[in-house]
Order: C-alpha cells, then structure tokens, then sequence
C-alpha cells in the first residue's frame, strides 16, 4: 500500500539495488506532494527531517526530495515518467496507472514483512491491482456528519440519526433564518466523496460486491431522489445550486457559522474551532440509522522500477513507516494514520482525542475503486455531472445511468 527483508543488508550489498559505479552509493529521488498551507507549515519541512534521519542512519543511501503542490504533483510526475527519467518514490493521488503499466515494483518486491503487515487491511486492499498490493497508503481520512451545536441548541435540535432527521432539522433551521441548513457541494472539486457518502448512507456505492461498477444501482437511485425531494426541491441546501458549490466553499461556510450541517474530515474540524465554532460530529445518518461504515479518502506513496533501487526503497519505506513518522506527519496536517501500531498509538494518546472519532471508522471505511485505471475517468464524469441529477425538473435515475454508462466504457477500453 513485502517479502524482501532489507533491514539487515549492509550499505554496500545495497549498492546491488542499481547504484552507481558499485561504490554502494545511491541517491534516491523522492517527489512528494505539499499539505501545507504556507510557509509555516510546508510539507519539504517534514520531508527534509525524514530524509536527513535516514541518512544519517543508512549510509551510502541519499535521498533527494523535490515537493510540489497538490495542483502540479501528478502532472509533474506523469511529465517525468513519459519522459524516461521517472523518480525512484512518488507520493501523489493515484498509482493504477503506473501498476497497470509495469513501471511499479509491488510491496512485497521492496518492503519487510512487519511492514507490510502494518497498514490498516482496508488500506492495503485499496492499494491493489488485480490483486498485487502496488499502491503503498500514505495518509488518510474519512467522513463525519458535522454540525453546528450553537444553531442546534437555538432551534432546540439534536444531532441527527437519519435522513427524516436531516430533513426535518434543515427545515428547522432554514426557518430560524440559517443560510445554508444543510450545505450539499456537487460542484466540480470533490464532489465523488460527497456523493459516495451519500451513496454508502443508502445502501449503496460505486462497485457492487465483486467489484464492478453498479452506480445507476436501485439504491443508489433512490438516495439521490430523496436528495433531491427532500433537501433540494424544498429549499434546505442554501442560497447556491449544489451543482455549483464546491467544497471549499462550503467549508468556508461551516466556519463563518453560515452552515447548519455538512460532511467533513479532521482538517475542517480545527479550523471551525479555530474560528470560534461549537463542532458536532456524528457518523454519516442513513436511511434508517447511523451509516455503520464511513467514506475514506487515502493518498498514495509508491516506488517506480526505472531505477532498480529495490533494496535501497525497501530500507528508506520501512523507515518511513515507523509510528514516529507516520504519526509526526498525520498529527501535522489533522489526518489520519495508516498502519495499525500509529492508529493504536493515536487512539490512547490523550493528545488526539480529537480525532478518536475519525479513527474509529477508519477500519471500516469505504474507499474509491483507486485500483481501477478507469477509475480516473469516471471520476471526473461524477464531477461534470452529479450536480444535474438534483436540478430542478432533473430525474437523478438518467443521470446516474449516464455516469454509470461513462465508467463503464472507461473500464471497457482498459
């Protein structure tokens, strides 16, 4: 997301891995991508410490750390695999593509077997490719139900359980003059997690359960007729047409006091705090109950083959993934962790009672098809289109049937 046990070679056998002139020197190129949101609190910080502590502890091994935005990393990466001259590690969104390629070594062709063995099961699941894990975890997050506990207890509201709660809450609060009672983002920036929220709050996802696409599925149709019925038709998702709402925005909102109820991850949750906003967080409200599983969102770190430094990432990964570091970078940016023993560690720590309620559903979460190449495409054909499906006169069942039939063709032409 490995049965090579590295740990125990000297600097020199590493030098078998691919580095040059034998002399047991290998420098790694690492390009990563940047969490932060400035200067402050910028990702090569993190990256440059890491590096240099295995350094210091691996000699003969250098690493050489280049991190773009979010916005340039993939691009930046697929620029530098076209053009022959791929690096040895990329952490960025998505690894398919190259699995599906041949340009990846599997997890198992580099890492120990403890670590391997470490990443939360779900995550390692995410992270295959007909099977083959290829796709190490990174980092990641799930979903909460979020509310504003202020405009609750003014409109003498509890948290809710269900979708009627929803329903009749926002009605409640839309009344109490609340701009946006329930803020729905369906623009274009990430609205495949607010839908696939939605979508596992009814019953249903992108995939059925042999994994093929099922998303015009009868559950599925129905979640977003009542999406549609009850929170849009009647005026309860605020000021802006879902379609046209992204989740920056929304956020935004949450934490101006503007926004009753929304879906959210841990980074949202300190920053309302932050602004002076009382945070409610339940599980996602289904149909009947609280969801029993959450939406989880990871990011992906992997080793490309162009190099032949097998051995040398093998011994640079197992580093990475001590507790130390993966929690250092997890508790920097208000994410959650991806291996067993940091989950643990986090959860009893005091420091993160915060995020307990995140981690609890991380080992139940649902993730996006990532080990699909077609998943690319039919990502961003949920993005153009799932706002259409709650228009005004719009019928949800055509729209998801036009999805579906884009994803399908996608994974057809694989």
């Amino acid at each position: 997301m490995a049965a090579v046990a590295a740990l125990g070679m000297t600097a020199t056998l590493a030098g078998c891995g691919g580095g040059a002139g034998g002399s047991g020197d290998v420098t790694l190129k690492l390009v990563a991508a940047d969490y932060g949101t400035g200067e402050a609190n910028k990702s090569q910080t993190y990256w440059d410490e890491v590096a240099r502590s295995f350094e210091a502890s691996h000699p003969g091994i250098k690493v050489d750390v280049t991190v773009y935005p979010w916005t340039d990393v993939d691009r930046k990466v697929a620029e530098m695999v076209k053009a022959g001259n791929a690096p040895d590690i990329a952490q960025i969104g998505a690894y398919a593509d190259y699995a599906k390629a041949g340009k990846l070594y599997s997890a198992d062709q580099m890492l120990s077997i403890p670590t391997q063995a470490n990443f939360l099961p779900k995550l390692a699941d995410a992270g295959r490719v007909s099977r083959i894990q290829y796709g190490l975890p990174f980092v990641a997050s799930t979903r909460l139900l979020f509310y504003n506990k202020d405009l609750f207890s003014g409109a003498g509201l509890k948290a809710p359980k269900t979708w009627d709660d929803i329903a009749s809450d926002a009605s409640a609060l839309k009344q109490r003059g609340v701009k946006y009672p329930f803020a729905l983002p369906l623009g274009q920036e990430e609205s495949q997690a607010e839908t696939l929220m939605w979508l596992l709050s009814g019953g249903g996802g992108y995939t059925d359960d042999v994994g093929s696409y099922d998303i015009d599925s009868v559950d599925n149709v129905h979640t977003f007729d009542w999406l549609k019925s009850n929170l849009v038709d009647k005026g309860l998702v605020g000021p802006v047409a879902p379609g046209k709402l992204n989740r920056a925005k929304a956020f935004e909102a949450f934490t101006k006091g503007d926004v009753g109820m929304l879906n959210g991850h841990p980074t949202l949750m300190e920053e309302a705090q932050k602004q002076g906003v009382d945070v409610g967080m339940v599980p996602l409200p289904g149909a009947e109950g609280p969801t029993e599983g959450s939406m989880g969102v990871a990011d992906w770190i992997m080793g490309f083959k162009q190099n032949g430094h097998r051995i040398e990432m093998g011994k640079f990964f197992d580093f990475m993934f001590s507790d130390k570091n993966v929690i250092e970078f997890a508790d920097k940016y208000d994410l959650l962790p991806v291996t067993d023993s940091a989950s643990a560690s986090m959860e009893s720590d005091p420091q993160f009672k915060p995020l307990r309620k995140f981690l609890a559903t991380l080992s139940s979460a649902e993730f996006y098809p990532v080990g699909k190449t077609s998943w690319a495409q039919a990502s961003e054909s949920i993005k153009e289109n799932i706002g259409k499906a709650v228009e005004p006169g719009a019928n949800p069942e055509s729209v998801l049937q036009h999805i579906a039939q884009e994803a399908t063709a996608a994974e057809t032409a694989e």
